[in-house]
């Protein structure tokens, strides 16, 4: 056992899952597409070490809070179990973005973990067993461990064993862009897994949700193997609000929205009755991302850099898949 450094790429979903059926085991209850990025990047070195009485926890250069030093403890329980080791673990974790603020931190995150601790524990579990561990430390995780446009396929094994990941398309099959479209760097007052909780406890259209998923997952993956925009670019909306629409029927409601995101939603849409298209995503968080061609993407990040409060516009490509790199 040593140190090793990983490193993932967030995920931004398409279609998207909000709800699990196994909360202890982090299944998800639905599936989801997901375009994997390129820049937006989580590096994780994992040293495990006699000498450690607790597993510790740096992130981007500062302690960990206790709740996320807790998480990632038991999250590496998994993998010691597994390992036969008792040994505690230094984790150094730096993310290229702002961390827990919709912009999927624990998709990356806890990818780069479970396949930097692996390695670092002498582990080679194939990427199935790899994508298994991911999931239990975030649902959206084991999209991040493959490059390009992604399935997560929910199952329906208690066990989730038939939880599976697969690509879709590798990253330079299709010349899209996700234009992400920072707004603030606080994080958000509702975790995910809490939000998702509360939702599926309390909204009386959850069901309804769930069912329309399927046909949501099926229309992404046909316009993704038929290169065609317009219809991945719509159901990626439909799926989005949506799921936006469900989080607010929970009691309490929940809000991720910020009086900018409304604006850049408004700013999109009428950008594209110009003909300037693209569509929006957006996921638990304040955070506009949008949908587009390559050929449009610097028109519609200069004219969305417009909109008052918005801090700044990433493009981002269709990335890679998690590695390790030390």
């Amino acid at each position: 056992m040593g140190s090793s450094m990983a490193r993932a790429c967030a995920n931004i979903a398409l279609v998207k899952y909000w709800g699990k059926r196994d909360r202890n085991l982090n299944l998800p209850a639905g599936g989801s597409v997901s375009i994997t990025l390129s820049s937006l990047q989580t590096t994780t070195r994992v040293t495990f070490d006699d000498g450690l009485r607790r597993d510790e926890m740096v992130l981007d250069g500062e302690p960990a809070a206790e709740g996320v030093r807790s998480r990632t403890g038991r999250f590496l329980d998994l993998v010691r179990t597994a390992a036969g080791t008792h040994r505690f673990a230094l984790v150094e974790s730096h993310n290229s973005f702002p961390t827990a603020s919709g912009l999927a931190s624990s998709a990356s995150g806890f990818a780069a973990l479970a396949l930097a601790a692996c390695r670092a524990a002498g582990m080679d579990p194939g990427w199935d067993g790899l994508a298994q561990l991911a999931r239990r430390g975030s649902g959206s995780a084991p999209r991040s461990l493959l490059g390009g446009f992604v399935e997560l396929m929910p199952g329906e094994s208690p066990d989730g064993s038939d939880c599976l990941v697969r690509q879709v398309a590798d990253p330079d099959y299709w010349d899209l862009r996700l234009l992400v479209v920072i707004n603030g760097q606080s994080e958000k007052e509702v975790g995910s897994t809490e939000g998702m909780e509360l939702t599926r406890l309390t909204s009386p259209f959850y069901g309804e949700w769930l069912r329309s998923g399927s046909a949501d997952v099926d229309a992404a993956l046909n316009a993704i193997v038929r290169r065609d925009f317009r219809s991945l670019g719509q159901v990626a909306e439909t799926s989005c609000f949506r799921m936006h629409a469900v989080a607010l029927s929970a009691s309490p409601p929940l809000l991720y929205w910020n009086a900018v995101t409304v604006d850049a939603i408004h700013k999109v849409r009428a950008l594209r009755k110009k003909g300037l298209e693209g569509y929006v995503t957006i996921d638990a968080g304040p955070h506009v991302k949008v949908l587009c061609r390559a050929s449009d993407s610097e028109d519609l990040a200069r004219e969305i850099r417009e909109v008052p409060g918005v801090e700044r516009v990433v493009i981002e490509r269709p990335g890679p898949g998690a590695e390790v790199i030390e």
